[in-house]
């Protein structure tokens, strides 16, 4: 289906998601540093890209702004996964530029729907 750039420091978490993702058909490409992401997505141009916000050197929400801010990757859809729930979180997500915003937990349905929204 399509190859999802999964940026996540915890590896539990990380290993969670990219099950759901791959039973939904989608190809991973697993980073734990948000530094790292940056280099990733752009070489490897992925159709989607999934990120926690709390994460150590780089939040989810700076990765975004530096993903958006960037000629070779502006146009990835981003999606931030993260425990924070609070309204205000979603709406700064969506503000630095995330598609969407999913609150963990959430189901391996509610991830891929995400997923094919976030393409469309």
């Amino acid at each position: 289906m399509s190859t999802v750039l999964l940026v996540e420091d915890n590896a539990s978490q990380m290993d969670l998601i990219e099950n759901y993702l791959r039973q939904g058909g989608h190809t991973v490409i697993r980073v734990s540093k948000p530094k790292e992401a940056v280099t990733h997505a752009t070489n490897k141009k992925p159709d989607v890209i999934i990120t926690d916000v709390v994460m150590p050197g780089m939040s989810g929400f700076e990765l975004c702004r530096k993903l958006k801010g960037h000629p070779a990757t502006a146009n990835i859809p981003i999606i931030i996964c993260s425990s924070k729930n609070q309204e205000i979180d979603r709406l700064w997500g969506m503000k630095q530029g995330a598609k969407a915003y999913l609150t963990k937990p959430f189901s391996q349905e509610q991830l891929n729907r995400a997923v094919k929204l976030a393409m469309a």
